[in-house]
């Protein structure tokens, strides 16, 4: 308990399971004299309620069960049905298993709805096959969940914490500050707001969001916000950097203009996401401000002075941030009813006014892979569990969906993490079986003992195992099924011992799958996909550039390859993120590779949109030595990437010596470019090199100071992107495979 403030949350969740499961138990079985309907309601509230791990208050978890009861109805029938042979079971465990599993590439929301739903496919699934009861099967658990999502409404609620849309709003209000602090003498900004800054892009990373907040789902709203925040983060990153005009001189009064109106576009989207706000008056005087400049520059005189053309170059950055954080908050708030503003690159927002179907299937196809890692998890789960249903029906075991709920429970994402659950697990089940088989022989058939110590026991087991651990979980679950079962029909100690070699079968079976099938976890796989990114990077820096230097215009490039590795690696990185690891240092920061990944697919976009004319030989040349520079130390950073570190650090063979930090070399810092005159084509490109060069400096920073602590989970302290969420939520090309 939390003193002063009632129950915690865990407790919160077993008192409305205990309530919900045993009186929904109690009325089918007792009031309505109807067993199986009463087996299907205890399971039903137990899968969803004690089983599954929907985030989010009571209220949003009951949102989520009211859209899964269709799906609740089809597994019962599609299990009741396919019970009439071994085969046809175990095949179905293949396909369906699968399915359910492989739903958690859409987000935190369907992956902790996911095990709830395996086993109401799992319990029908074994004999006796009784398609005359499906009725009370489905009447059964649609009672339980009922129970449960109006428990979920109204006993004990939670209140819910800050929402995404509100950290974005505080991020809006942020920047209107910050640029109005850039109007004014000195231009610069002082420490305090620099440190501002960094806290503010830290409250807006997946890591530091609640779970229910994070805008991870592949709805439009979902993938809306989530570039909501990209777009907050590379706003305030642009304005932290942004270079004082030249000593001694004021702004120039269209650089004011732009700055203000930046201001007042940050203020209106913060009030937009906020609720207090729906004016969008000052994100479309943005963005005809933002052409007007533009085209001032193509008719200026060329080419022009390097102070000059840097800052402009500078300032158009920080509108195209500020117009595409005011345009995906406008779809974040108002979805398929805000339309896109002329002029908007459909390439970033493609998803806007979509269907939420189509959304979805852009989202699974990007992972029908074997290197995506929820294809992975689900290939995992549903070969294990079909591996049980197997043996479970050749060798006739006793209550053998118990096997398949070890295989559920136990099995994690690395075999190293799954043996030590199951030796827990294991501990736990013994302990539990010797203790239920005392009490079956002691109370024998007098079922009113079970029906009325069942509560207190459920009410512990679902208060003490989510806190204490899988040995203690699997312990006290041992007794529940054993007092529920032993009120279904007559029963001896004997059952005690069926449940034990249920769950040994189940956890061995568990451990061989975790063994055979990517027994590493993401681990090796967050090292691949990373390394892919950033050769991606490197391709799409160095073509970009080419094209700017030839003035090769491309309004709709065909940038799918690098969407791709952007997605895959987004979601190897959010499972790495809940696998336990030995801390070891000589990994890069994976979260800078991913915002670096984001930064070269909107810069690249912009500068092909408005590319031309031929920078000429002098600058071409000046432009593609700094691009070859930055893509070969994103080059250098994959290769650092591929490379697993073992335990005590090292990286073995063939890993690279660090590279110099920047300024160094001839990557180094902007400023040591002697000056020069150029079109403004070539200070735009310029000064996307610039922030790239800074984002690779982040991507190896930890090869320089190793933090072995966290060096494998790192998360850097920029404010200038995010990955979006701990899922993949990436921006997609307009045509597929589309990031997901």
């Amino acid at each position: 308990m939390s003193a002063g403030r009632g129950p915690s949350g865990v407790a919160r969740r077993a008192i409305r399971t205990t309530l919900c499961a045993c009186g929904a138990f109690y009325v089918c079985l007792y009031g309505l004299d109807r067993p199986v309907a009463a087996t299907y309601a205890l399971f039903a509230v137990v899968s969803m309620a004690a089983l599954s791990r929907i985030p989010g208050t009571g209220g949003q978890r009951a949102a989520v069960l009211v859209r899964t009861l269709p799906a609740v109805w089809l597994l019962l029938t599609a299990g009741t049905f396919l019970a009439v042979r071994t085969w046809t079971a175990v095949a179905g465990m293949l396909v369906i298993g699968f399915a359910i599993a492989f739903v958690a590439a859409a987000g935190p929301r369907a992956a902790g709805a996911a095990p709830g739903l395996q086993l109401l496919y799992i319990l029908p699934c074994f004999p006796p096959y009784a398609p005359d009861t499906l009725d009370q099967r489905l009447g059964g658990a649609t009672f339980g969940l009922i129970l449960l999502i109006l428990a979920e409404k109204f006993i004990l609620p939670e209140p819910r914490g800050t929402t995404y849309r509100e950290l974005a709003a505080g991020a809006a209000g942020t920047a209107a500050r910050f640029a109005a602090e850039l109007g004014r003498p000195p231009y610069t900004l002082p420490a305090a707001e620099v440190e501002a800054a960094r806290k503010t892009g830290e409250s807006l990373r997946p890591l530091h969001v609640e779970e229910a907040e994070r805008p991870a789902g592949p709805g439009l709203r979902d993938r809306a916000l989530a570039h909501t925040g990209l777009g907050a983060r590379t706003l305030l990153g642009r304005l932290v950097i942004l270079p004082p005009p030249p000593p001694g001189e004021p702004p120039l009064r269209t650089a004011q203009q732009l700055l203000e109106t930046v201001g007042r576009t940050a203020a209106e989207t913060g009030a937009l996401l906020a609720g207090t706000g729906r004016a969008t008056a000052e994100a479309d005087a943005l963005r005809r401000l933002r052409e007007e400049v533009r085209e001032a520059a193509a008719r200026e005189s060329q080419p022009v002075p390097e102070v000059r053309g840097r800052r402009r170059a500078a300032l158009l950055e920080v509108a195209d941030a500020a117009v595409a954080f005011a345009t995906a908050a406008e779809l974040a708030v108002r979805g398929r009813r805000a339309p896109l503003p002329p002029g908007t690159d459909s390439g970033r927002f493609w998803y806007a006014g979509r269907h939420a179907p189509r959304l979805w299937w852009h989202r699974l196809a990007a992972h029908a892979g074997p290197r995506s890692v929820h294809f992975q998890n689900a290939v995992r789960i549903s070969l294990a569990l079909a591996a049980a249903r197997t043996l479970a029906g050749v060798e006739s075991l006793p209550h053998g969906f118990w096997a398949m709920l070890a295989v559920l429970s136990l099995t994690r994402t690395t075999v190293s993490q799954t043996k030590a659950t199951v030796r827990q697990a294991l501990a736990g089940t013994l302990l539990g079986a010797l203790l239920a088989a005392g009490v079956l022989a002691l109370v024998g058939g007098h079922t009113t003992v079970y029906a009325v110590i069942l509560p207190l026991v459920m009410l512990v087991a679902f208060t003490v195992g989510p806190v204490r651990g899988v040995g203690w979980a699997q312990g006290m679950f041992t007794l529940v099924v054993s007092f529920v079962f032993a009120q279904l029909a007559p029963v001896t100690w004997r059952l005690a011992g069926v449940r034990l070699m249920d769950v040994i079968i189940g956890s061995m079976v568990g451990v061989v799958f975790g063994l055979l099938a990517w027994p590493r976890g993401a681990q090796a796989e967050l090292h691949r996909a990373v390394a892919l990114l950033l050769a991606r990077e490197a391709e799409t820096v160095e073509a970009t550039t080419a094209a700017v230097v030839a003035g090769r215009r491309d309004t709709d490039p065909d940038d799918r390859a690098l969407q791709l590795a952007l997605s895959l690696a987004e979601s190897a990185y959010a499972q790495r993120q809940i696998e336990p690891r030995a801390p070891v240092a000589g990994a890069p920061d994976w979260q800078a590779a991913m915002i670096t990944g984001h930064h070269v697919l909107w810069g690249s976009r912009r500068l092909l949109a408005r590319a031309g004319p031929d920078l000429g030989p002098g600058n071409g040349e000046r432009l593609s030595g700094r691009a070859d520079a930055v893509a070969a130390r994103m080059r250098g950073a994959a290769q650092r990437a591929a490379t697993i570190p073992s335990a005590d650090g090292s990286r073995g063979a063939g890993a690279a010596a660090v590279e110099p930090a920047a300024g160094t070399g001839e990557c180094g810092d902007a400023a040591q470019v002697p000056e020069v005159v150029a079109p403004s084509e070539f200070f735009a490109a310029q000064a996307w090199l610039d922030s790239l060069t800074l984002d690779v400096e982040r991507v190896l920073a930890p090869y320089r100071t190793p933090d072995p602590a966290g060096a494998d989970s790192a998360d850097p302290t920029d404010s200038t992107g995010s990955t979006g969420s701990t899922g993949s939520t990436g921006a997609a090309a307009p045509r597929p495979p589309r990031s997901a």
